[in-house]
């Protein structure tokens, strides 16, 4: 997941000065890439540029969405930030260099922010991405036996999700109870497939080395999977706790411009535009009725 963000760069002269003074490295001035407002929180200048990391797709697609089309009839000055990682805007969020992300569900957020001790809050829930098991070799879960290689997510949340899935569709057996909180620890029986983990975002491009792979919902559609089609098992709508949301560093839930971003993702808009342009069941809305 750890590729390369989108980055500010200073020229040199601009560094030097900064240095001189403010006496700080460009590393720990992180307000040179904020929005610019001064206040955050309930405190925030409501008409200050509002700046959100994000996803490219769907979150991206669904932010540039809401800035094209609604933000201006909100009062809302909107910037997208991408990010092609999943720790990149957390870390940008938490050092005030962003003022939101979109990108990641609850149980992501709750292991990131106990591993970095960072304080990161959900705001509004918006699309669901259902995980799901991919092949190029095979039609079939059942075709996944002794001597199956199956690249999974190696992040802690996500590689649950994956062993549930396999689980749920009988390519492995897992410990009573454990869920999706599962560990490769947590196979009871393994049924002779060996696992490949790997970073979300690489695999992708590594389907074609492996006999399947789980693949996050987002990334699915980056590769041009189909999910309707193309998965060999796919997770379901109905009850997921997996819910990708708008989140804030704690403390700024009251920010105005918060407040009119997160009215505008939960509007009848931008659900008809993720179940018009994601028909394929790649993303889901996770507000509202859930179109299943």
């Amino acid at each position: 997941m750890r590729t390369t963000a989108t980055t500010v760069k200073l020229t040199a002269a601009l560094a030097a000065a900064a240095a001189l003074t403010l006496g700080l490295s460009a590393c720990s001035a992180p307000s040179d890439t904020s929005s610019g407002s001064a206040k955050k929180g309930k405190d925030a200048d409501p008409t200050a540029k509002l700046v959100v990391a994000a996803s490219p797709t769907p979150h991206a697609d669904i932010l540039n969405f809401v800035r094209d089309n609604l933000a201006e009839k909100a009062g809302l000055k909107l910037e997208v930030k991408e990010f092609n990682d999943y720790v990149l805007p957390n870390t940008a969020t938490q050092n005030g260099e962003v003022d939101a992300n979109f990108f990641q569900h609850k149980p992501y957020l709750d292991d990131f922010n106990k591993k970095n001790k960072t304080d990161i809050v959900p705001v509004v829930n918006v699309e669901i991405e259902p995980l799901g098991l991919y092949s190029k070799k095979t039609k079939k879960t059942a075709d996944l036996g002794s001597g199956a290689t199956i690249a999974i997510p190696n992040d802690a949340t996500n590689e649950g999700r994956a062993l549930k899935l396999l689980a749920d569709n009988g390519v492995i057996k897992l410990k009573d109870g454990v869920g999706a909180a599962a560990k490769l620890s947590d196979v009871e029986d393994k049924k002779g497939v060996q696992f490949t983990e790997l970073e979300a975002a690489q695999i992708p491009s590594r389907l074609a080395d492996v006999d399947a792979a789980v693949i996050n919902g987002n990334f699915a559609i980056q590769a041009k999977l189909n999910p309707a089609q193309d998965a060999l098992a796919l997770e379901k709508a109905e009850g997921n706790p997996y819910a990708n949301f708008l989140a804030v560093k704690k403390g700024n839930e009251g920010d105005p411009r918060i407040a009119k971003l997160a009215k505008l993702l939960n509007s009848d808009e931008v659900k008809a535009f993720i179940e018009k342009k994601y028909n394929n069941g790649a993303v889901l809305p996770a507000f509202g009725p859930v179109k299943s």
